[in-house]
């Protein structure tokens, strides 16, 4: 359950201090409007500051690209699927991005390689930002006056406040892994008839995100993982997101999601299903070797298969959970 409080300061907040828009400004919505991204971000923003929205009716790589041309779009807003989807796209070389001025990720957490490639072939910086509907969404971002660390959420957003916490709800040390706790006027008034959920989130008056993240000294975060996509390996941690960005660093690999696979012995085996670049070629062995001189030996994924396309949510979220191996494989 959202407040009006809660979506009003949000939208607000992203207007003044976010994306900082004004009623010369054209923000690009490829997010669904059900989407709370969407809705604060996009459509409650846009008209509180009397911008123009753009929008699409299904994200095409392409098609953003054309339409950003053709509006003169200033602001576009999308998860990193997205971003992906028009560094990828053949038309880019055409494409004229000129009058973007930012560029907002956020839904999960974009891989550092696509990020760099992104403003490196389109000239626009990418600004990271975190957030859940259980927020409004925005709770922390790479604010435009303030050093931008790419790879991080960046600093909590006015109003808002962030710390990380073991299981028991103490905070961890810096640099250690807890998980984010949020308090402040994004977060919600709870889960609709759902009291013992509400109270289970909400146990002290800071919401539990089920991120797991650290934090650096100048008090950026960055996200590890989800902690119930935690892959526990013979007794080790392994988090999906670090071979992913491993993963990414392959120059044929476009999409990839790593997950645990049941293991007699070990528990859980490090899986992991990767989409190629239009025209490009990559064996499976050749992406496990590639991974496995990039982390720790009991990291790499021994299981590594080829797909088309990977799972996604609405918004163009790739959907862990609904990633499988194919059938003999890690059996």
């Amino acid at each position: 359950m959202l407040t009006h409080a809660n979506l009003a300061s949000n939208a607000r907040l992203t207007v003044d201090t976010l994306i900082e828009v004004g009623p010369d400004d054209v923000i690009m919505g490829c997010l669904p409007l059900f989407h709370v991204f969407g809705l604060t971000c996009g459509l409650n923003s846009a008209v509180l500051a009397g911008s123009c929205l753009t929008l699409i009716p299904r994200f095409d790589g392409a098609k953003a690209l054309e339409v950003i041309g053709r509006d003169r779009v200033t602001v576009f807003e999308g998860v990193p699927t997205m971003y992906a989807g028009m560094l990828h796209a053949p038309e880019r070389a055409d494409a004229d991005l000129s009058t973007l001025r930012a560029c907002i990720s956020g839904g999960s957490a974009m891989p550092v390689e696509i990020m760099k490639a992104f403003e490196d072939e389109f000239g626009c910086i990418v600004m990271e930002g975190y957030g859940l509907s259980e927020t409004s969404p925005v709770a922390s971002f790479n604010r435009p006056d303030r050093e931008r660390k790419p790879g991080t959420i960046g600093t909590p957003v006015d109003g808002m406040e962030m710390r990380l916490v073991d299981d028991d709800g103490k905070d961890v040390a810096e640099g250690e892994v807890g998980e984010i706790a949020i308090r402040g006027t994004g977060v919600m008034k709870g889960y609709w008839d759902r009291p013992e959920a509400t109270a289970e989130a909400i146990p002290d008056g800071w919401f539990r995100s089920g991120d797991l993240a650290t934090r650096d000294g100048d008090g950026y975060y960055t996200i590890v993982d989800r902690k119930k996509e935690l892959i526990i390996r013979g007794g080790y941690n392994v988090y999906p997101r670090e071979i992913e960005e491993a993963l990414y660093e392959h120059e044929a690999v476009a999409e990839v999601a790593v997950i645990g696979m049941k293991h007699a012995e070990l528990g859980e085996e490090v899986g992991a299903a990767v989409a190629l670049k239009p025209d490009a070629s990559a064996e499976a062995d050749e992406l496990k070797a590639f991974v496995k001189e990039r982390v720790a030996a009991y990291k790499y994924p021994r299981h590594v298969w080829i797909v088309d396309a990977l799972p996604k949510g609405p918004t163009g979220k790739i959907l862990r959970r609904e990633v499988e191996p194919p059938e003999g494989i890690g059996a």
